[in-house]
């Protein structure tokens, strides 16, 4: 862990960067505040991040700051800027929403690990007044953006929703403008479902899409999505419930129309494992883009100036997150807690994080 100086530098910048599109919370504080209270601390524990988990991690580590009076901070930057924070070691982990490549992991200067932390779902988010519980498939979703399919009263989507009066109205797409972990499960999902879109466009952090309106963040996306008539988008399950999008059902690979739920999320994690991909899973009742979200952090905590007080605190506080009272909270905030099978991965990786070659995971 870098001193509590550069880290206070680090969160000032994040700030920056963040301000254009949305205000911040980190452990339900802005940046600043946090900033703050955290100057004169022993220990302080700094990450950055995807924005899909950040409303868990808000009520988490509030909870622990409260708890054990280690203040915890958070700042939702995105999936792309978090890894590349921890690759210049500027916090103690990164919050991912997309498993690292061979390639991201070659770039870090040391050996690193993939810790699961809960579960979520990227919703349909639509604005379409007078028509609720909407239908859509993977493939009219994909055209949609492709800019095949333009109106919402075109055949294709009426011919799923007989006898809902959809209007001649513009669909209006929405899409992230930053390097987004969101992004790039949606797009995974439509790579599955959609043989032109992977031919088109196919999967990534960051996209170039045929037609739509950019937002930056799950917040940004939402909030647009909510002002606009016509509008569409996807966003972070919990996003689309704070903003009071209307949400879409999703027919998923079994033929089934659902929604997200904890239950159709937890559901998908049947197939598969905690760290990889589960969009378009097999099981008759997952919602289809649902997914895990990770923190990485480095193997060896011996770095940076780092104490081994600081390291054992980071240990700790991770081993707490995938643990019973932390994975409580995530139903309180539209996420999923983790399955047991993949709380076990959780708590057997952090049993290899060392301190110059000791292991304080327990």
């Amino acid at each position: 862990m870098k001193n509590v100086f550069s880290k206070l530098m680090f969160q000032g910048v994040i700030s920056l960067i963040i301000a254009t599109a949305a205000f911040v919370f980190t452990s339900g504080a802005p940046v600043e505040a946090l900033s703050e209270a955290a100057a004169g601390r022993k220990t302080v524990i700094t990450a950055a991040g995807a924005t899909l988990p950040l409303p868990f991690y808000n009520e988490a580590f509030k909870l622990y700051w409260e708890k054990n009076d280690i203040p915890v901070t958070y700042a939702g930057i995105g999936t792309e800027r978090g890894f590349k924070s921890l690759k210049n070691q500027q916090i103690d982990f990164a919050g991912i929403d997309v498993p690292p490549t061979k390639a991201e992991l070659d770039s870090l200067p040391a050996k690193s690990i993939l810790i699961p932390t809960c579960m979520g779902a990227v919703t349909i988010a639509y604005h379409l007044e007078g028509v609720d519980n909407l239908r859509l498939t993977g493939e009219l979703i994909a055209d949609i953006y492709l800019g095949k399919i333009l109106k919402w009263n075109d055949a294709r989507i009426a011919e799923i929703n007989p006898g809902k009066q959809l209007p001649d109205k513009e669909i209006y797409p929405v899409f992230r403008l930053d390097g987004s972990g969101t992004t790039y499960i949606f797009s995974d999902y439509l790579t599955k479902v959609s043989t032109d879109w992977k031919a088109k466009i196919g999967t990534g952090k960051a996209l170039t899409f045929p037609r739509g309106v950019a937002a930056t963040g799950n917040a940004g996306a939402a909030g647009l999505i909510e002002k606009v008539p016509g509008a569409i988008g996807y966003v972070a399950s919990e996003y689309a419930a704070s903003f009071h999008t209307q949400s879409a059902w999703l027919k998923n690979a079994a033929g089934n129309f659902v929604q997200p739920t904890s239950a159709s999320v937890t559901a998908a994690a049947s197939v598969g494992d905690a760290t990889g991909m589960i969009t378009h899973s097999e099981a008759a009742d997952a919602y289809p883009i649902s997914c895990f979200t990770w923190v990485v952090l480095y193997r060896e905590q011996n770095y940076g100036g780092r104490s081994r007080s600081e390291a054992e605190a980071t240990v700790k506080l991770l081993g707490w997150l995938v643990g019973a009272e932390a994975q409580a909270v995530t139903t309180q905030v539209q996420c999923s807690p983790l399955p047991r099978k993949a709380v076990e991965y959780a708590q057997s990786m952090l049993k290899q994080v060392t301190y110059d070659g000791k292991t304080l995971g327990k």
